[in-house]
């Protein structure tokens, strides 16, 4: 008799969420699969190179210019990326902090020197999402400094004077009255290791910024929650500095309450139904935007002002929404499903189908608590078993190393540990 997946992984001592670790074992036997009845064996007629990809949330492209690695995104025809628009949602948050001063101008000059002061925490300088953050939070602080067209991403390190040259001081007017703004300290938050995105390393940050010029912060910035989180926790909380992450994790929303000033939703329904979607219609070999722009055949569908399809960089985008007091109740649910995209296909027309999906880092805030019980909830409703790999965050090797099979699947979901590395992927399907 059949385990059911979830049967399986406790089985396999891999706990509820269903990653396996990065010095785990990929199955109970080694063997990278799971054991439900049922599972498809189709796999073994289908060339790995001819099998559906989807690279999700690290879109496929060079760290350094941001280029799109179109090799990558073009491996065959049945490769695409889920991501959101990071541009706009980077416009999205720059634009929430500008409406916040506006509204507080009253409060928000902490010492009253006419600086208003902020501090940025900066996930990983070489993710397009995270370029995209700090750039459009620049541009609308008015600190942005421009080179060869694009403006400057790089940290600044401590700038408490306003002499960095990779950010400029701006100026805000309200009221009548004109305030400098000054981009105080910025840096990557990277572990020795080499693990970005890290919290534990943003909160040691905003120590040693506070400790050193904690009354010139009237605003602290942050590239994502988990890092936004672990900064008001470890002190703008207590000292009433408003604090603006990205991500709208469960955690940071219920923390609005508390004066997390606000998030940014990137839409994770959408993004993990997008993910897993692609893959269900490559391989029942419908139109791409099944279930997706037109409803299939049990009603799922995602409203045209949720995502966007650029044909040209094969890449479906979800829009981001906005998070902050006034609406914080509609997103207190980061795994929530999308209103209507939640109907169980039939297995007679979408046949049980075998992924293997990875993540880049298990202990990634976001993709652990809000992304991946998503794609759980997605995988039963599309008729897919998924075979979750967690890597550690450093090392692209910890999750290559670890697809040994390729032809025991039907279908590849990839989040890969830095941008530049698709071919790291793709290689072992070829």
């Amino acid at each position: 008799m059949g385990m059911s997946r979830r049967q399986f992984l406790q089985v396999c001592g891999l706990g509820a969420a269903g990653v396996i670790g990065a010095g785990a074992l990929v199955g109970c036997g080694g063997s990278g699969s799971s054991t439900e009845a049922g599972s498809s064996s189709a796999a073994s007629s289908t060339a790995n190179a001819d099998k559906p990809v989807v690279f999700y949330n690290r879109q496929p492209s060079n760290s350094s210019t941001g280029e799109l690695d179109m090799t990558t995104l073009k491996f065959n025809d049945k490769t695409y990326y889920v991501g959101f628009d990071a541009n706009q949602g980077g416009e999205l948050q720059g634009q929430m902090i500008v409406d916040y001063i506006k509204a507080n101008i009253d409060t928000i000059d902490r010492n009253g020197d006419g600086v208003i002061g902020y501090v940025l925490a900066i996930g990983d300088v070489g993710h397009n999402d995270s370029i995209a953050r700090t750039r459009g939070c620049r541009k609308a602080l008015g600190t942005a400094i421009e080179k060869d067209g694009n403006v400057v991403s790089e940290a600044a390190g401590t700038n408490t004077d306003g002499s960095a040259t990779v950010v400029q001081d701006g100026e805000i007017e309200v009221n009548g009255k004109k305030y400098t703004v000054r981009e105080l300290a910025s840096q990557e938050m990277k572990t020795t290791a080499g693990s970005t995105w890290d919290a534990p390393t943003a909160g040691n940050a905003i120590g040693t910024w506070s400790a050193s010029f904690g009354e010139q912060i009237d605003i602290v910035v942050s590239n994502n929650d988990g890092m936004g989180m672990a900064m008001f926790n470890a002190w703008s909380k207590e000292n009433k500095v408003p604090t603006f992450g990205y991500d709208a994790n469960s955690d940071a929303v219920a923390a609005i309450a508390d004066g997390y000033a606000g998030t940014i939703s990137q839409n994770p329904a959408v993004q993990a139904y997008l993910t897993l979607r692609l893959l269900r219609n490559s391989l029942d070999g419908v139109d791409i935007e099944t279930g997706i722009g037109t409803k299939d055949d049990a009603g799922n569908v995602i409203s045209e002002d949720d995502f966007k399809y650029s044909e040209e960089d094969r890449s479906f985008y979800a829009m981001n929404l906005t998070v902050t007091s006034d609406n914080a109740d509609k997103f207190a649910d980061a795994t929530a499903l999308y209103d209507t995209a939640k109907s169980q296909l039939d297995e007679s027309k979408s046949p049980k189908k075998k992924v293997w999906l990875s993540i880049y880092n298990s202990a990634d805030n976001f993709l652990s608590s809000t992304y991946q019980p998503l794609l759980q909830e997605y995988d039963d409703l599309l008729n897919l078993e998924v075979e979750y790999i967690g890597g550690d965050g450093q090392s692209e090797s910890s999750i290559t190393n670890r697809l040994a099979n390729p032809g025991e699947f039907d279908a590849f979901a990839i989040n890969m540990v830095k941008t530049d590395n698709g071919a790291s992927y793709t290689s072992l399907l070829k």
